[in-house]
Formats: C-alpha cells, structure tokens, sequence
C-alpha cells in the first residue's frame, strides 16, 4: 500500500502559510504545520485546511527549537512520505528600532528563528528526503522557501527581518546545487506586499503609497498569489530548473525611471 503524500507547510494556521497549505490539500497532500500559536488559537485556520480534504497535523513551538523540528519531523514521518517541505514560518522583531539602536537579542531572535530554523529544518528533510530518493525511483518530493522583498529591500528599522530574508535566498542558492544531484529541486518565492492580518493594520498607508505608483500593477497581493506560485514549482512542470526565484510583488523588483 502506498504512503500517503504529506506537505510540511510552516506557520500555515493562517495567512500564506494557510492559503499554501489549502492549495496543496486540495492537490491531495497530508499537511503537517509548526506554529507558535497555541492549538486553540490555531485550530480555526488549521480547520479551513481540513476541510478541503486529507488530514492536519499541528506542532506548537518555535522553528528556532530543535525539539520543535525533531516533533514536526516524526509527526510528518508518521503521516506518510515527505515530498514538499514549504518553509514559510517567520518572525518580525518584537520592536522596530533603527539600526543604530537595533538590540543584540532582538537580532539574535530573529536570526534563530527566520534563518537558523529553517535551515537547520531543511537540512533535516533534505536528508530524509535524499534517502528516500535513493530507493524509491517514483519519489519526485521538493523545497520551496518563502522569503520576501525584504531580501534585498533595505527597512532601516527592522534590520533583522532584512538580514534573515537575504539569508533565505542563501538557503535556496546552497540546497539547490547540493540537491541537484538528486534531482530535488529547490525553489524562492519572494512575496511583495501582501494583505494578510500581519499588514492589516498598515493596509491604507501601503494602498496609497500604491496608488501613488509604487507598484507597477496596482494592489497590493493576496496569500493565494503565493499559493499559485509554490503550486506551480511542486507540480514537476519545472523538472529541469532549481534554484528559481519567483517574485509574487505585483512589480516591485522592476527598477524603473
């Protein structure tokens, strides 16, 4: 009998983590999630996964703790067989300084979370993953990262969220030669400026820097914009590209006079 096919989707109790978990439910996938949200707080938006079909499963915990990786992974593993890790989880910093006053710990934070436990947990599934692929020749599994503009767009006063996206595309750039051989690929999306609960109380300023001409097309973006993309790169249409970056930011990264 075979394994069920299970996604692992990080922070996907809401937001883009959500709407990327809902696509590849309905694509047939298994979802296994870390979050730092309580299960009761989650359960609302793991519970709109559930219904589009197959089955949810929830780690509450940091990505920055390795107990909390080591959970997500037996969790995943005892679900079925891993073929698309999506790390999307991440953090802001708890206060926005300028970089002048930026704190130690608030770097230290960030940095643990956003780019530390992402690759310390893409460096778990990798090697699942590679192990697999060494005896199953019908395994076809991938690893999309979700970053941000932010990677290479200077906010002088979350500096930290800053240096972990650019650390994100790293990750891509580093998984996806060492993974080539397998072939596994493994892919960027890079988020603009997205209406999720975390923009939500900013929403009016970025829509009239918007209508003012910030973006080439003219709103701000949706979490199924990025689900549409991480769709497009786990379907094997792309099976002779890695390392890709895809920018779902209406425009953003055009340099224009």
């Amino acid at each position: 009998m075979s394994k069920s096919k299970v996604a692992i989707v990080t922070g996907a109790s809401r937001g883009i983590g959500q709407a990327v978990a809902i696509n590849l439910a309905g694509r047939g996938y298994d979802i296994v999630s870390l979050g730092k949200s309580s299960l009761e707080r989650a359960q609302a938006g793991l519970d709109e996964i559930k219904a589009v079909g197959g089955r949810v499963s929830y780690v509450q915990g940091s990505l920055a703790d390795e107990e909390a990786r080591a959970a997500l992974l037996q969790k995943a593993q005892g679900m079925g067989l891993v073929e698309v890790l999506v790390n999307n989880a991440g953090m802001a910093p708890r206060q926005r300084l300028d970089v002048l006053g930026m704190t130690g710990e608030s770097l230290r934070e960030v940095l643990d979370t956003n780019l530390i436990g992402t690759f310390l947990l893409t460096q778990s599934v990798a090697n699942l993953m590679v192990q697999e692929k060494s005896k199953n020749s019908d395994y076809f599994p991938s690893i999309v990262n979700i970053s941000s503009i932010s990677a290479y767009t200077v906010s002088l006063n979350r500096a930290e969220y800053c240096l972990s996206k650019a650390g994100i595309s790293m990750i891509t750039d580093i998984f996806a030669a060492r993974l080539a051989e397998f072939g596994i690929p493994v892919h960027e999306v890079r988020p603009g400026i997205i209406l999720t609960d975390m923009t939500q109380g900013v929403r009016e300023h970025y829509e009239g820097l918007i209508k003012e001409g910030l973006l080439p097309i003219k709103r701000m973006g949706k979490p199924q914009d990025i689900a549409r993309a991480v769709e497009v790169l786990t379907d094997g249409s792309l099976d002779y590209s890695t390392g890709q970056v895809i920018d779902v930011d209406g425009g953003f990264h055009i340099r224009r006079l």
